[in-house]
């Protein structure tokens, strides 16, 4: 069961929608089912067509009194005094009658400070039912005895009356909420994408879209560029004062109201941490970071592998970061360091979307989108802690695209694991919608990763070594890892694994050192799959001792050529380096 409170300025406006045919004529039989004083009321859904806007404009004023009286008193027009809260089953709930709904509307004012129970000077409300799976509860924010009522918190208080309403009834029971979700789309605004044939509403676009600038910018001002070269409409808010910019509203190409200007979200509408404020704690660099990272981008900028390699290592020491964090009794700090890592995991995420192979795009979309909901909790993260992990995600977008699969492989399982961990940490502390959302990113993420490791690991299958060549490589596992020998020569990807300590060891690496080495990894202790684990892990290690080869190799032939006596005909011989105190005294 689902509230969702408003305010307003239209008491007459509002009752015309919920006695109305609906903005595509969804409306069906209109009529009040609860309200503050039901014998007398006039109810526009049960006279005549020809008395229906008469008894609107009766049931308005009515409703209005205690408003006008105040505004009479004070001189001044009584702002937002009009309350609102939908209240809906959820899909799959059984139907309730009048009376069912009803109750619900008594509960609901009653929880909320609108209208408390044995309160005869409390504000005027009526419940408005047009459809089978909701109700509209309406009231003016006055009271009968002048005053304004206590209601602050009242989404918080409506969600939590409808949990033990969901109990009472037999609903489905919906997770708590915690502050921290984004403002959902009006039914104007889905009606409005609907009719332009839109699969998201211009508030969802706005949204998606500002993540993916903010996890590939840099700074604010990167931000709004990416956003603009995007096609959305970027409106900075300068402070009076100063003139500085101290917030910002987007608006998405075409999504204009009736006089054809724009619609703008502020950052904080479409999201709680994308506001300017949140969005600069992470644009912050620690000092000395920033420059630090884009040393090490430089490094790899012809090696594009270089980035994703980067990218699982740093995934790896993220999620053992929270696993420890999970298993331990972690304090304030440590929270808020983890949930640092969720923040850069996200970005990351959708990093990773831009930057892989197009096939697996949709689907790491898909995952990013929905990660976004499990990055945000009530914890304020930390961060600077997580910064290593922030830049290794943008890193991913400052090189062309990696051809290699078995490394990209590598990233997306090291991205599994973590955010099964980040999911498991949510579920401790009680962060149902975050472990819920962190789920449903798992299962997009697992997808992809499906589609990026089953061609290769069946290419590997297809290429087992014999029979004695089987044999020996099982012992090796077995005497390697016996703790985890068992599960993995059981898993399906077993094949596969022995193709790749084959290949290893025709490159140089004994199968017995290539596992050990692998062996005190903790994953293999909760992986499902180990061997498959083993085997991206056995690639990627392989990628990287090749690449350092070739840099080896490509150092001493540059340093071959730079000592050759004679130069070219027209190259400058290269300069001298200066000797420096440090290499006078070591001779």
């Amino acid at each position: 069961m689902v509230p969702d409170v408003s305010t307003g300025d239209r008491s007459r406006g509002l009752l015309s929608y919920l006695f109305g045919p609906g903005r595509r004529n969804e409306h069906t039989d209109p009529h009040i089912v609860a309200a503050f004083a039901m014998p007398g009321i006039t109810d526009p859904g049960r006279v005549p067509l020809d008395q229906h806007q008469a008894a609107l404009s009766e049931l308005a004023d009515y409703l209005d009194q205690p408003v006008k009286l105040r505004e009479q008193r004070l001189g001044k027009k009584v702002p937002q005094h009009v309350w609102h809260c939908p209240v809906r089953t959820a899909p799959g709930d059984r139907y309730l009658t009048d009376a069912e709904w009803a109750e619900v509307a008594r509960r609901v004012v009653h929880a909320t400070g609108i209208a408390e129970a044995g309160d005869d000077a409390a504000c005027r409300w009526i419940a408005v039912r047009h459809a089978e799976d909701h109700i509209h509860i309406m009231a003016t924010s006055v009271r009968e005895d002048g005053r304004r009522p206590r209601n602050k918190g009242d989404g918080r208080r409506a969600q939590a009356e409808c949990r033990k309403i969901e109990a009472e009834l037999g609903l489905r029971r919906l997770k708590s909420g915690d502050g921290t979700a984004p403002k959902t789309p009006s039914g104007a605004e889905v009606a409005k994408a609907e009719r332009q044939g839109r699969r998201n509403t211009a508030r969802v676009w706005l949204r998606e879209h500002a993540y993916a600038a903010a996890a590939a910018a840099r700074d604010e001002q990167e931000f709004f560029a990416v956003l603009t070269a995007l096609g959305v409409r970027v409106r900075p808010r300068l402070g009076p004062v100063s003139g500085e910019v101290t917030g910002y509203s987007l608006a998405a190409p075409g999504d204009t109201d009736r006089e054809g200007k724009p619609i703008f979200y502020g950052g904080s509408a479409l999201a709680p941490d994308l506001s300017l404020n949140r969005l600069r704690e992470r644009f912050t660099p620690a000092q000395g970071h920033e420059q630090a990272a884009v040393a090490v981008q430089g490094d790899r900028s012809a090696d594009a592998g270089g980035s994703w390699r980067h990218a699982e290592a740093e995934l790896r020491s993220a999620y053992a970061f929270v696993l420890t964090a999970t298993e331990g009794t972690a304090g304030e700090e440590a929270d808020a360091q983890v949930q640092a890592q969720a923040a850069a995991f996200a970005e990351l995420l959708h990093n990773t979307a831009a930057a892989a192979p197009r096939q697996l795009r949709a689907e790491l979309r898909a995952a990013a989108a929905a990660f976004n909901r499990a990055n945000r909790s009530a914890i304020r993260a930390e961060h600077r802690t997580a910064d290593a992990l922030r830049q290794a995600g943008r890193a991913l977008l400052t090189v062309p695209g990696s051809k290699d699969g078995d490394i990209i492989t590598g990233v997306l399982i090291s991205a599994v694991f973590l955010l099964i961990a980040l999911s498991e940490w949510h579920t401790q502390r009680g962060h149902e919608q975050q472990a819920a959302a962190a789920r449903q990113s798992l299962a997009h993420l697992q997808a992809a990763y499906q589609q990026s490791a089953r061609p290769r690991l069946a290419q590997l299958a297809d290429r087992t070594p014999s029979r004695e060549e089987k044999a020996r490589l099982t012992a090796a596992v077995e005497a390697a890892i016996p703790e985890h020998a068992q599960k993995i020569l059981a898993d399906p990807a077993c094949p596969a694994l022995l193709t790749a300590l084959a290949q290893a060891e025709s490159a140089g690496t004994p199968p017995r050192q290539a596992l050990a080495d692998l062996a005190g990894q903790r994953e293999l202790g909760t992986a499902d799959r180990p061997a498959e684990v083993l085997v991206w892990r056995l690639r990627a290690t392989a990628a990287g001792r090749d690449v350092n080869r070739a840099r080896a190799a490509g150092a001493r032939s540059t340093t071959r050529r730079t000592t050759t006596p004679a130069n070219p005909v027209g190259t400058p011989p290269t300069p001298r380096q200066p000797v420096t105190d440090e290499r006078r005294r070591s001779r």
